[in-house]
């Protein structure tokens, strides 16, 4: 039997008997992978009663079940347990923690994986700058000031946050 690339999801052969098996297994997993949510991220072990659909994200030592599944997706399926290895640019939505994990290449990360953020073609968050430093002291403290200020217009001006 034939494998896809990314996912693992059966192929039909042509002839083959049973079709309809492989493409249960194959909507299976695509099922658990489209969109994906979990319940929780790195559990080493299978919770006791899981429901129809719930996705976990294993953690690193996996027993029972999962053993040798670290970082994939697990789905509770009727067939049983589905595992799916994480691709470059997964992203999960963790419902516990209420924030999306994306898979790095090696380890799951909370957070989008971006480097600047974008609304209608404009840059409006970009990567973080250096901190700002406070005016102190001295006795020309209206220059300090201005400076301040120019250097906060000038910092909000690189983040894309104003013209």
């Amino acid at each position: 039997m034939s494998n896809t690339a990314r996912f693992a999801l059966p192929l039909i052969a042509p002839g083959q008997a049973q079709k309809e098996v492989y493409h249960n297994e194959a909507l299976a997993v695509i099922d658990a992978a489209l969109h994906a949510s979990i319940e929780e991220a790195s559990l080493d072990e299978p919770p006791a009663e899981p429901g129809e659909g719930e996705s976990w994200l294993i953690g690193a030592g996996a027993t029972g079940d999962w053993a040798g599944h670290d970082d994939s997706l697990a789905t509770w399926t009727g067939g049983g347990w589905r595992f799916i290895d994480p691709q470059p640019g997964m992203m999960v939505w963790n419902k516990a923690a209420g924030c999306w994990l994306h898979w790095s290449d090696t380890v799951w990360l909370a957070g989008w994986p971006v480097a600047a953020l974008l609304i209608d073609g404009v840059q409006v968050v970009g990567a973080r700058q250096p901190e700002i430093a406070s005016p102190s002291g001295g006795t020309t403290i209206d220059a300090e000031a201005r400076a301040t200020i120019d250097n906060l217009i000038v910092t909000l001006k690189t983040h894309g946050l104003i013209d």
